[in-house]
């Protein structure tokens, strides 16, 4: 299978994944031929990219990170709790929930059992979803990199459940902020957006009293959009003032949020975000964390296409773990000439490096 920008899909191409909501439900088939006005409706619920069936790749196969079974449970879960939280809101109730902690607990056990057993560097990029909320596929994706991030740390399991909790619950301040400014579909003003900020305080406030919530998972809350030069908020405090969990689950949230699809802007791909993230290092971010991080991720996902420092292109087919800036690649062409397909390693290959990759616009490239 291929993995390819859904802008540059043709009618008749044939899907080697299904599309699946996030309730769990089928909406295409593997296999269905598309129709153009499958194509559109496809772009209209903003999947960035497919895989498709493709001759040079039957036997290339991307594992899932977390099982569907144990995403769709993440995703109900959040959904629930979350919109609990929204309902006693809005009704000005004084949110309490004993068991809050109990059921997100269960939650962060599965996801990790599974990251645990993951040999493989994460792409969530795969993972074709249709989601009714942003919020809810997002906190999953946060928690799934925030876990893999810390396992990569050497966490042990008692801080990895602190902040796998810290990281499922670090936008729950969102449901305390209108839905015609979380949802509006184009970029916010300067007023909606000073808005929106307030959400890191909401959850702190919605978390810091409630049992079997301890006060360093509502400061996860407070913390994640707090950088190390002061220029975060809600407090602009610096450097080691931030609770590293907060450090981690804000590398995570900046990238999950640019490599996602929005109404006013597209995704970044993997290795893009990272140069956004490696940017910011010395002034938003600790080296550190943005190299341990880089570990846990594939760059470049199975499937994708890339163009080669020495003028051939390939099919990335495998990744190598702890360098997923060298993958094992197919290649097709040779300076624009289509060849027997054959694989190299970027791993032994160390004169070679990828040079440009397949984005969302269709017939372009992006520099790496």
């Amino acid at each position: 299978m291929r993995l390819i920008a859904t802008k540059s899909l043709t009618e008749n191409t044939c899907l080697a994944k299904p599309i699946i909501n996030d309730n769990g439900q089928v909406l295409l088939q593997q296999g269905v031929p598309l129709t153009s006005r499958m194509i559109e409706r496809l772009i209209e619920k903003g999947i960035t990219f497919v895989y498709i069936e493709d001759g040079l790749t039957q036997d290339v196969e991307d594992t899932e990170v977390i099982s569907d079974k144990v995403r769709f449970q993440a995703i109900g879960t959040i959904k629930s709790e979350f919109n609990k939280i929204c309902d006693d809101q809005t009704l000005r109730k004084s949110f309490h929930n004993a068991h809050l902690s109990q059921n997100f607990s269960k939650i962060i056990q599965s996801i990790l059992s599974e990251v645990k057993e993951n040999s493989k560097a994460i792409s969530l990029l795969s993972d074709v979803f249709v989601y009714d909320s942003y919020i809810f596929t997002h906190s999953l994706n946060v928690t799934i990199y925030t876990l893999a991030l810390a396992l990569e740390l050497n966490y042990n399991e008692k801080q990895l459940m602190e902040v796998g909790l810290g990281a499922i619950l670090h936008d729950v301040g969102k449901m305390d902020i209108p839905t015609e400014i979380l949802n509006k579909p184009g970029k916010l003003d300067y007023e909606e957006f000073l808005v929106i900020k307030k959400h890191a305080q909401a959850g702190y406030e919605l978390l810091k009293d409630q049992p079997n919530i301890s006060l360093l998972t509502a400061h996860c809350a407070y913390q994640h959009h707090e950088r190390n030069d002061g220029s975060g908020y809600p407090r602009g405090i610096k450097g080691d003032e931030i609770h590293p969990y907060a450090k981690i689950i804000g590398i995570c949230d900046v990238f999950d949020a640019v490599t996602s699809n929005r109404v006013y802007r597209r995704a970044m791909l993997p290795h893009e975000a990272l140069e956004l993230l490696y940017s910011g290092v010395g002034t938003l971010y600790d080296k550190e964390l943005i190299e341990a991080f880089q570990r846990t991720i594939a760059m470049y996902p199975v499937g994708i296409t890339v163009g080669l420092s020495d003028g051939r292109e390939g099919i990335v087919v495998k990744q190598n773990k702890q360098l997923s800036a060298r993958p094992i690649i197919r290649i097709t062409k040779e300076n624009d000439r289509q060849v027997t397909p054959y694989d190299i390693n970027l791993m032994t290959c160390v004169n070679v490096t990828i040079t440009s990759c397949e984005t969302v616009l269709a017939n372009k490239e992006v520099k790496v």
